[in-house]
């Protein structure tokens, strides 16, 4: 932290804060665990919202997306947003969720069925990674990370994609005292695709931000930007579904945003 300007550090800190809802109340999980013996979900599908905002805050991309996507997958898939502190939340509703026999042991067999997508923003971005690392001790695969303007914390390393995921992109903007990663890479390259690493310049294609805080429309206008972008979600969504859904399964290129560069 002291290698921090001071400048950008109170820019993060008041950031952060201006995150932070008075609400209390959560809405009822859409997404509950099974209780007893069952099949496996047919998807796994977990993002991760920045800051300290609520995994149910409808004004931003990951939480859109989840209830995008969620009704037309089967009934059986999970798909949940978090916020990016509960990281070990998500972790252990994985283990949960892939444990079909409740033996309280993964099998080979119940790893090798996984089928995992993980997004995040800023710091949910940086959440993503770290589950798939977390992941990978436990020999899980992890189809498809994506990350959207991707902050880590001090302590976090989000630039290498550990072997176990297949797949792997990233969005960028670098304008700001908050912007996001410009570049990650591959643990191993013959074992992850790196499917892209591309930059959104918002002071070329700016975007309407309306629910936006009055701190994030002045401070850090740009990041802001990447949570609420129609456009980049849309592409997202498309990638997740693609990875997902049966009838596209045979549609494996990536789906590059025309308003971004490699």
């Amino acid at each position: 932290m002291r290698r921090m300007a001071p400048v950008r550090v109170l820019a993060v800190t008041l950031a952060v804060f201006s995150t932070i809802t008075p609400q209390i109340a959560r809405a009822v999980d859409p997404a509950p665990l099974p209780s007893e013996k069952s099949a496996l979900p047919s998807n796994i599908v977990i993002g991760f919202v920045g800051g300290f905002v609520s995994h149910d805050n409808q004004h931003h991309g990951p939480v859109r997306l989840a209830q995008k996507i969620r009704p037309d997958f089967p009934k059986d898939a999970y798909v949940k947003v978090f916020e990016n502190r509960h990281r070990k939340s998500a972790y252990e509703a994985i283990l949960r969720l892939l444990d079909t026999n409740r033996d309280g042991l993964l099998s080979a067999e119940e790893k090798a069925r996984a089928r995992i997508v993980l997004f995040g923003q800023s710091w949910g971005a940086s959440a993503a990674v770290l589950l798939a690392r977390d992941l990978r001790r436990q020999g899980i695969p992890v189809l498809l990370t994506v990350q959207v303007d991707s902050v880590a914390k001090l302590w976090q390393e989000d630039s290498v994609i550990p072997d176990n995921v297949a797949e792997a992109v990233n969005f960028y903007q670098p304008h700001g005292v908050i912007h996001g990663r410009s570049q990650i890479k591959a643990a191993d390259p013959s074992k992850t695709d790196i499917l892209g690493n591309y930059l959104i310049d918002y002071k070329k294609n700016p975007v309407q931000c309306p629910q936006a805080s009055w701190f994030d429309r002045v401070f850090t206008p740009d990041h802001m930007q990447s949570e609420c972008d129609p456009h980049l979600w849309s592409q997202i969504e498309t990638l997740v579904r693609q990875r997902l859904s049966p009838r596209d399964a045979s549609a494996t290129a990536s789906a590059t945003p025309p308003n971004s560069q490699p």
